[in-house]
């Protein structure tokens, strides 16, 4: 899987979900050639709400490189797809004043230690 080709199945899928999931979110769904990690853990993708870059999405292709290598194409659409949906997850919660997401994440987190 090379990043041209994740970066049109990253378009296939956002075509594919309701457009209101977009609403403000100014700074679109970018596409991070590297891999980032935070600790030990791949950063898969993040939302991002800055003053000045405003409200975005990012998706690190290194890190999905890094976790599925040579995996199937189905698998990568699988992981995008669910990547996507939990990062416009957080925007939309962060549109309606609440959190719950990062606090599920937290639990996940210490249910895991």
């Amino acid at each position: 899987m090379n990043i041209r080709l994740f970066r049109k199945i990253v378009d296939s899928i956002l075509e594919s979900l309701p457009p209101g999931l977009y609403r403000q979110l100014n700074g679109g769904v970018l596409v991070i050639p590297d891999l980032k990690e935070d600790g030990e853990l791949l950063v898969m993708g993040e939302y991002v709400e800055d003053p000045g870059m405003g409200r975005l999405v990012l998706l690190y292709y290194g890190s999905f490189a890094e976790m599925l290598g040579g995996a199937p194409r189905s698998e990568w659409e699988e992981e995008i797809e669910e990547t996507l949906i939990h990062e416009l997850r957080h925007h939309a919660e962060a549109l309606a004043g609440v959190d719950y997401l990062s606090a599920e994440e937290s639990g996940e987190l210490f249910a895991q230690e």
